[in-house]
């Protein structure tokens, strides 16, 4: 049985430490129960995993289903409340799970051909919009999520880990990143509960509609924040010109079609990918790199956005 694909291991402990090494180990046994608990037959996990085992499965009457098993802590924990609040609606069904082993038995998607593969970023961003649409919800009166306030607190951990330096990120960056966090919780409306990792691999396309999210971390706030997230969700390599005019063209998209302002978009934008790049850092010491440099793009646009409201009639 291939528990690894796609590195997932290594993931796992970087995350986790000997939890995570502890998991690994019990993984074909966790499996095995959930095989005999819900009369499953599971089949290869998928490719390019990351912090999970996921894997399709066939049950007893011949229902396609997916099992996803992970190390039992609070995020996981938050999945499985996000889905039993969204019921289906945008959103993979959520059939059965147990918290306390970290499993969750779940609706397949078929035929499943992730977003980022349509071919046609302009269509795809329509079909995202739509997507984030539907899934929005008001907050629960009272939940046990992550709020996008407490996520974009992350970000003062970065001069706490350096001793009050900035260590290798650019000390501009993540300052204007935390005045940008500042501002932007100030204006938002009534919070919401959003997706919370909305990007182009984790919306599929389905039989029961046209167009399901997965894998929702489930957080309360600005929906901003899953605008942004799609926003920025560009290859890690490619041609700066076609990046920035990419950005471009998703930013104005967004805006005109969930009625949001340009200025907040990538405002959002460049301070998710700074809390991005740390994020990265804090999990594996390395990988920070392509975030700030999507940052960089974003930084320019918002610029010229600014400037062309503050000077309209300007060349």
């Amino acid at each position: 049985m291939n528990v690894d694909p796609g590195g997932c291991a290594r993931k796992v402990v970087d995350v986790h430490g000997a939890a995570g090494v502890a998991w690994l180990k019990r993984l074909p046994s966790i499996i095995a129960d959930c095989a005999q608990r819900w009369s499953l037959t599971v089949l290869p996990p998928f490719e390019d995993l990351s912090y999970n085992y996921v894997a399709p499965a066939i049950r007893e009457d011949g229902t396609p289903v997916v099992l996803k098993a992970g190390v039992p802590h609070l995020e996981l924990s938050r999945e499985i409340e996000t889905l039993r609040y969204f019921n289906g609606e945008g959103i993979a069904r959520l059939l059965d799970a147990d918290a306390d082993l970290g499993v969750l038995l779940l609706e397949r998607l078929r035929p499943g051909t992730p977003l980022v593969n349509l071919g046609n970023d302009e269509q795809a961003t329509q079909i995202a919009a739509q997507v984030m649409h539907t899934l929005w919800k008001p907050a629960p009166a009272e939940h046990a999520l992550a709020t996008v306030e407490e996520w974009t607190n992350d970000l003062r951990k970065l001069r706490a880990c350096f001793g009050g330096g900035y260590g290798p990120f650019p000390p501009a960056c993540v300052d204007r990143a935390e005045g940008l966090f500042t501002e932007l919780l100030g204006s938002g409306g009534e919070p919401v509960l959003i997706h919370g990792d909305m990007h182009g691999v984790n919306i599929l396309q389905s039989e029961r509609a046209p167009w399901l999210a997965i894998d929702p971390k489930g957080v309360v706030g600005d929906p901003l924040f899953d605008v942004a997230t799609y926003l920025c969700d560009l290859p890690e390599a490619g041609i700066e010109c076609q990046l920035k005019d990419t950005l471009k063209r998703r930013a104005h998209q967004l805006a005109e079609v969930l009625g949001f302002d340009r200025e907040q978009i990538l405002g959002w934008g460049f301070a998710q990918l700074v809390l991005r790049g740390w994020w990265s850092f804090e999990d594996h010491g390395c990988g920070w790199e392509g975030a700030f440099a999507h940052a960089g793009l974003v930084a320019a646009l918002l610029w010229e956005v600014m400037n062309a409201l503050q000077n309209p009639g300007g060349g």
